[in-house]
């Protein structure tokens, strides 16, 4: 703080102080001429109200200047008078230095802990488990949801479908990196007729109602645009990001429609790269709770 700023601080400290002890001093000392009664004279109510007057109590002037007196005791021992430390010499800044330094040697402690041990045996650590929650909690279950059941448009993260590997290597990556998975749109090159065909093949690899007189078209027709991505047997590719279309799971599609619309327009998705905001620590304990999340339910990953 500058000289300039601190004298400013100071003038309006003691300015305000002078006043409020000025007032303090006047509203006990001030004489205010009652009548005999007692009251002030003021009326109310033709007559019916009039205003008295009584002293302050003493528990009142007994307060107040307790008050006052630590008022200016707090600024001899505390910052507030301008640049003046104060003689404590406490600062919130290095109060919060100090707390964060703490915190540090504890996250140390805890993390440390858990460095040595290979992903898959983390995934089973009890203490592990429980912070790699707390901490998936905080930054991922805006999308996958709080046990990563995973929210509408987003996939879920406690079963055995996974769309860029489960691995642990697998999990890792994603999380440290981040994804960008796309869905081309081929509804141009399929035609009107061969997008409604392929939907309802894609649809027929996973038991939704569909119109079996466009299955042989729609096989077809996938193995000429569609294979490249999803593989012969449409069981998907993780090294693009393209999901297994037998598994009966979409974001998004909702049949044979949905799927239609997949095909003509395209989709676009994108996990964030968490290395930024999250060290190496917590993501392995992220990707240990995932891992160790997993059971053996159908995993939303189709778009």
């Amino acid at each position: 703080m500058s000289a300039f700023w601190s004298t400013w601080i100071q003038g309006l400290v003691i300015f305000n102080m002078g006043i409020t002890f000025f007032l303090f001093i006047f509203a006990i000392r001030t004489k205010i001429p009652t009548l005999e009664d007692g009251t002030t004279g003021h009326v109310w109510a033709h007559g019916v109200l009039r205003e008295g007057l009584n002293k302050l109590p003493l528990w009142w002037i007994v307060g107040s200047a307790g008050w006052f007196l630590a008022a200016w005791i707090y600024l001899v021992l505390y910052p507030g008078f301008g640049r003046l430390p104060g003689v404590l010499g406490w600062s919130s800044h290095e109060q919060l230095e100090q707390q964060l330094a703490d915190n540090a040697v504890r996250l140390e402690q805890t993390y440390g802990q858990f460095r040595a041990m290979p992903l898959e045996r983390l995934a089973l650590d009890e203490d592990a488990h429980r912070i790699g929650h707390r901490i998936f909690i905080d930054n991922c279950a805006a999308c996958h949801g709080r046990n990563g059941a995973g929210n509408p448009g987003f996939p879920k993260l406690n079963d055995n479908f996974w769309t860029w590997g489960g691995s642990a290597d697998d999990v890792l990556t994603t999380i440290t990196n981040g994804r960008h998975g796309m869905m081309a749109p081929v509804g141009a090159a399929l035609g009107e007729e061969g997008t409604l065909a392929v939907a309802n093949y894609v649809a027929s690899l996973s038991g939704i109602e569909h119109d079996a007189a466009l299955v042989a078209t729609g096989k077809e027709k996938f193995g000429t645009i569609c294979v490249a991505c999803h593989g012969p047997d449409a069981k998907g590719n993780p090294m693009l990001g393209a999901p297994d279309l037998t598994a009966g799971i979409f974001l998004r599609s909702v049949g044979v429609p949905g799927i239609v619309e997949t095909i003509d327009k395209g989709r676009m998705g994108e996990m964030p790269a968490w290395s930024g905001r999250l060290n190496e620590d917590e993501i392995r304990l992220v990707a240990a709770w995932v891992i160790g999340n997993v059971n053996h339910d159908t995993k939303a990953t189709a778009p």
